[in-house]
Protein backbone atom coordinates (compact mmCIF):
# COMPACT_ATOMS: atom_id res chain seq x y z
CA UNK A 1 0.00 0.00 0.00
CA UNK A 2 1.20 3.52 -0.76
CA UNK A 3 1.01 5.66 2.35
CA UNK A 4 1.52 9.42 2.50
CA UNK A 5 2.26 10.82 5.94
CA UNK A 6 1.69 14.55 6.35
CA UNK A 7 3.93 15.60 9.25
CA UNK A 8 2.73 18.94 10.57
CA UNK A 9 5.55 19.43 13.05
CA UNK A 10 8.11 22.15 12.36
CA UNK A 11 10.51 20.31 14.71
CA UNK A 12 12.58 17.85 12.68
CA UNK A 13 13.64 15.86 15.75
CA UNK A 14 10.51 16.50 17.80
CA UNK A 15 8.00 14.17 19.39
CA UNK A 16 5.68 13.95 16.38
CA UNK A 17 8.57 13.24 14.04
CA UNK A 18 9.76 10.41 16.30
CA UNK A 19 6.32 8.79 16.18
CA UNK A 20 6.15 9.26 12.40
CA UNK A 21 9.55 7.61 11.95
CA UNK A 22 8.53 4.62 14.09
CA UNK A 23 5.27 4.28 12.16
CA UNK A 24 7.20 4.44 8.88
CA UNK A 25 9.66 1.76 9.99
CA UNK A 26 6.82 -0.55 10.99
CA UNK A 27 4.92 -0.02 7.75
CA UNK A 28 7.95 -0.45 5.49
CA UNK A 29 8.99 -3.60 7.38
CA UNK A 30 5.98 -5.37 5.88
CA UNK A 31 6.31 -3.93 2.38
CA UNK A 32 4.24 -0.74 2.48
CA UNK A 33 5.64 2.25 0.60
CA UNK A 34 5.71 5.30 2.88
CA UNK A 35 6.38 8.89 1.87
CA UNK A 36 6.68 11.45 4.64
CA UNK A 37 5.88 15.00 3.59
CA UNK A 38 7.11 17.49 6.18
CA UNK A 39 4.39 20.11 5.79
CA UNK A 40 5.47 21.64 9.10
CA UNK A 41 8.63 22.96 7.47
CA UNK A 42 7.07 23.97 4.17
CA UNK A 43 5.66 27.29 3.01
CA UNK A 44 1.94 26.57 2.66
CA UNK A 45 -0.64 29.33 2.80
CA UNK A 46 -4.18 28.71 3.95
CA UNK A 47 -7.08 28.66 1.50
CA UNK A 48 -8.23 32.19 0.64
CA UNK A 49 -11.64 31.10 -0.70
CA UNK A 50 -11.04 32.74 -4.07
CA UNK A 51 -12.87 29.85 -5.79
CA UNK A 52 -10.32 29.79 -8.64
CA UNK A 53 -10.01 26.02 -8.20
CA UNK A 54 -13.73 25.53 -8.82
CA UNK A 55 -14.15 28.09 -11.60
CA UNK A 56 -11.19 28.76 -13.91
CA UNK A 57 -8.66 26.39 -12.33
CA UNK A 58 -10.18 22.97 -13.06
CA UNK A 59 -9.27 21.74 -9.57
CA UNK A 60 -5.93 23.56 -9.49
CA UNK A 61 -5.29 26.02 -6.68
CA UNK A 62 -4.43 29.60 -7.61
CA UNK A 63 -1.82 29.75 -4.83
CA UNK A 64 1.50 28.40 -6.06
CA UNK A 65 3.54 27.39 -3.05
CA UNK A 66 4.82 24.18 -1.48
CA UNK A 67 1.31 22.74 -1.47
CA UNK A 68 2.00 21.64 -5.04
CA UNK A 69 4.44 19.06 -3.60
CA UNK A 70 1.74 17.87 -1.21
CA UNK A 71 -0.79 17.47 -4.02
CA UNK A 72 1.76 15.38 -5.95
CA UNK A 73 2.40 13.15 -2.92
CA UNK A 74 -1.33 12.64 -2.36
CA UNK A 75 -2.08 11.71 -5.99
CA UNK A 76 -1.19 8.03 -5.57
CA UNK A 77 -1.72 7.66 -1.82
CA UNK A 78 -3.90 4.74 -0.82
CA UNK A 79 -3.69 5.84 2.80
CA UNK A 80 -3.10 9.26 4.37
CA UNK A 81 -1.70 9.74 7.85
CA UNK A 82 -2.13 13.14 9.44
CA UNK A 83 0.55 13.66 12.08
CA UNK A 84 0.69 16.81 14.15
CA UNK A 85 1.65 18.24 17.46
CA UNK A 86 -1.36 19.63 19.28
CA UNK A 87 -1.15 23.41 19.46
CA UNK A 88 -3.85 24.92 21.60
CA UNK A 89 -6.38 22.10 21.03
CA UNK A 90 -5.80 22.00 17.26
CA UNK A 91 -3.48 20.92 14.50
CA UNK A 92 -0.31 22.94 13.99
CA UNK A 93 -0.90 26.02 11.84
CA UNK A 94 1.04 24.44 8.99
CA UNK A 95 -1.14 21.32 9.10
CA UNK A 96 -4.33 23.36 9.32
CA UNK A 97 -3.31 25.33 6.21
CA UNK A 98 -2.57 22.06 4.41
CA UNK A 99 -5.96 20.62 5.29
CA UNK A 100 -7.82 23.74 4.13
CA UNK A 101 -6.04 23.51 0.79
CA UNK A 102 -7.57 20.07 0.16
CA UNK A 103 -10.55 22.17 -0.92
CA UNK A 104 -9.07 22.71 -4.39
CA UNK A 105 -8.77 19.04 -5.29
CA UNK A 106 -11.12 17.41 -2.82
CA UNK A 107 -10.12 14.23 -1.09
CA UNK A 108 -7.17 12.29 -2.45
CA UNK A 109 -8.76 10.04 -5.07
CA UNK A 110 -7.17 6.70 -4.15
CA UNK A 111 -6.96 7.10 -0.37
CA UNK A 112 -9.51 4.88 1.36
CA UNK A 113 -7.89 4.87 4.82
CA UNK A 114 -6.73 7.65 7.11
CA UNK A 115 -4.93 7.64 10.43
CA UNK A 116 -4.03 10.27 12.99
CA UNK A 117 -0.83 10.62 15.02
CA UNK A 118 -0.78 13.31 17.71
CA UNK A 119 1.71 14.45 20.31
CA UNK A 120 1.14 17.05 22.97
CA UNK A 121 2.52 18.41 26.19
CA UNK A 122 -0.50 17.42 28.25
CA UNK A 123 -3.46 15.08 28.31
CA UNK A 124 -7.02 16.27 27.77
CA UNK A 125 -6.30 18.36 24.67
CA UNK A 126 -7.48 15.93 22.00
CA UNK A 127 -11.26 16.35 21.89
CA UNK A 128 -11.45 19.21 19.37
CA UNK A 129 -8.74 17.85 17.09
CA UNK A 130 -10.13 14.31 17.01
CA UNK A 131 -13.59 15.75 16.34
CA UNK A 132 -12.21 17.65 13.34
CA UNK A 133 -10.45 14.49 12.16
CA UNK A 134 -13.63 12.40 12.35
CA UNK A 135 -15.51 15.15 10.50
CA UNK A 136 -12.91 14.93 7.73
CA UNK A 137 -13.34 11.14 7.58
CA UNK A 138 -17.11 11.43 7.43
CA UNK A 139 -16.97 14.10 4.73
CA UNK A 140 -14.51 12.11 2.61
CA UNK A 141 -16.33 8.82 3.27
CA UNK A 142 -13.13 7.00 4.23
CA UNK A 143 -12.07 4.48 6.86
CA UNK A 144 -10.40 5.41 10.14
CA UNK A 145 -7.36 3.14 10.45
CA UNK A 146 -6.66 4.44 13.95
CA UNK A 147 -5.44 7.20 16.22
CA UNK A 148 -2.24 7.24 18.26
CA UNK A 149 -1.55 9.89 20.87
CA UNK A 150 1.30 10.66 23.24
CA UNK A 151 1.55 13.44 25.78
CA UNK A 152 4.06 14.81 28.25
CA UNK A 153 6.43 12.17 29.57
CA UNK A 154 4.96 9.55 27.19
CA UNK A 155 6.59 11.31 24.22
CA UNK A 156 9.52 9.39 22.75
CA UNK A 157 9.16 6.54 25.25
CA UNK A 158 9.97 3.03 24.12
CA UNK A 159 6.33 2.03 24.65
CA UNK A 160 4.86 4.82 22.51
CA UNK A 161 7.42 4.43 19.73
CA UNK A 162 6.75 0.69 19.75
CA UNK A 163 3.00 1.38 19.56
CA UNK A 164 3.57 3.56 16.48
CA UNK A 165 5.85 0.91 14.94
CA UNK A 166 3.29 -1.85 15.50
CA UNK A 167 0.51 0.32 14.16
CA UNK A 168 2.40 0.71 10.87
CA UNK A 169 3.39 -2.96 10.82
CA UNK A 170 -0.16 -4.21 11.37
CA UNK A 171 -1.96 -2.19 8.72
Amino acid sequence: MKITVLNGSPRINGNTSAMVESFKQGATSVGHEVEVVSVGTMKISGCIACEYCHTKGNGQCAIKDDMQKVYNALDNAEMVVIASPVYYWSFSGQMQSTITRFYATGKPKKAKKYALILSSGSDGVYKAITSQYTDILDYFGVENAGIITAYGSQNKTKEKLEEAYNFGKNL
